[in-house]
Parts: C-alpha cells; structure tokens; sequence
C-alpha cells in the first residue's frame, strides 16, 4: 500500500507503516527528524495526486483547537485559511483518508469527527482527546487499556520546541493506525465532505485541485529532497 503521513516532521507514523511493509512516506514543511530518504519537503498540496493508497493528515491546530479559544478573535484569518487547508486535504483524490486534530472548531465549521480516542487505550496512561474525520476507513478500536489519566502534554515546560512534543503522535496509536488501516477497506458511499451550503452559509468552496509539480529542478530549500525527485522514487 502506497501511503502519505500529511504534515508530519517526527517520522513516527510513517515509520510504523514502513515496519509493516507498506510504502510510506511524509511530507512536511518542516525536515523530518528521521529517515529522511522516505520525507518530502515541502508543501503537501503538490503531491496529492501522485497515486496514493491511504493519507493519514495532521494538519496543523495551532489555529483550530480550542485550547486556544482565548485567541480566536485576534486571528479569524489564520482561522480561515486553515480550514480552506483542511477541507484540501478532505477532497484529495485518494480512496482512503484519516484527518487527525484536536478537539476543536472543525467540528462546527466542516462536521463532527467520526471519532475520539485517547492514548490510555492504546498503551500510554495519559489524556489527550484526538478526534478523526476518516474516509473509507473503520474507526480505530482500542489495543492496550492501561492505566493513567494525566494530561502529560499539556503540563510540559515552556520551551522552544514544547509545541513539537505535544504535536506527535504516540507510537502505540500510530502502530493500531499501521495494523488496522494498512488492511485493505472497500469504497463506501460516505465521503469526507463539508456540509451542504444551506446548513452552512459561510461555507468555505473546495480549493482547485493542485497542478502536478513541473518536471525541471528546483531549488531546495531544505537541502533534503526536492518534489521530482522523491516523485521519481516512488
């Protein structure tokens, strides 16, 4: 199975699908922090349509979660143009896709999530509530219940990189991802769609699809792997 981990840097899910033998890679802005022979640098929109299997995305809630309420006044803006991003990912022309995010306001401005989960059913004794908007795919059932109900990543320290550390996804979650989403699911009907636009007047019209990358070289700005030539590889 040929498989896209959207915005993902630590590796970590794409990892667990590479152990178990599927062909994954991740695309982030940002340099992996592993493996980065099976990391593509740069915007993920360029390459939805290179004939993926599966997309798992986290795209970024510094602008959706709830926990930062307290600001949504001051960036209504940032607001919008995250949720024009993750209704992108949304309509990507792949048959099977899982959106990950906090709790937050994707709930009132797309649709609910298809589900919720915590790290203490899947073998990590803490809470952090992470919601799922799937595609063709079941809701993941639990593997480990453990233990432990402590908030662990929102009681880290204020550092440079705290926000990085509350972004990844824990290696049990990501392992029950590669044991049952790298199994094949048939085509359903349901869509990951936004609402119809007399339930939501402010809707936010899909993106037009993204042009293929040109075939002639590019600079790379982050000195790892420019587009062509990680298509190429795959």
């Amino acid at each position: 199975m040929k498989v896209l981990v959207a915005c993902e840097f630590s590796g970590i899910v794409r990892d667990a699908f590479l152990a178990a033998g599927h062909d994954a890679w991740s695309c982030d802005l940002l340099p992996s922090d592993s493996c980065q022979d099976r990391h593509i640098c740069g915007d993920v929109r360029e390459i939805l349509g290179w004939g993926w299997d599966l997309m798992i995305a986290h795209p970024p809630c510094q602008h959706l979660a709830t926990s930062g309420a307290r600001w949504f006044h001051e960036k209504q803006h940032e607001q919008h143009q995250a949720i024009e991003f993750v209704r992108c990912l949304m309509v990507a022309p792949i048959p099977h896709i899982a959106i990950e995010n906090p709790v937050g306001i994707l709930s009132t401005h797309i649709r609910k999530p298809d589900q919720v989960i915590q790290p203490w059913q899947f073998g990590h004794g803490e809470t952090k509530a992470t919601c799922f908007w799937l595609k063709n795919l079941p809701p993941l059932q639990p593997t480990a219940i453990v233990a432990g109900r402590r908030g662990r990543v929102h009681l880290l320290p204020e550092s440079r990189d705290r926000w990085k550390e509350r972004s990844k996804t824990l290696p049990g979650i990501a392992a029950a991802m590669a044991a049952q989403w790298g199994q094949p699911h048939p085509i359903q009907l349901s869509l990951i769609a936004p609402p119809s636009p007399s339930k939501n007047p402010t809707q936010i019209p899909p993106p037009k699809t993204a042009k293929t990358p040109p075939s002639r070289k590019r600079s790379n700005p982050c000195g790892i792997w420019v587009l062509e030539n990680a298509r190429r590889r795959t």
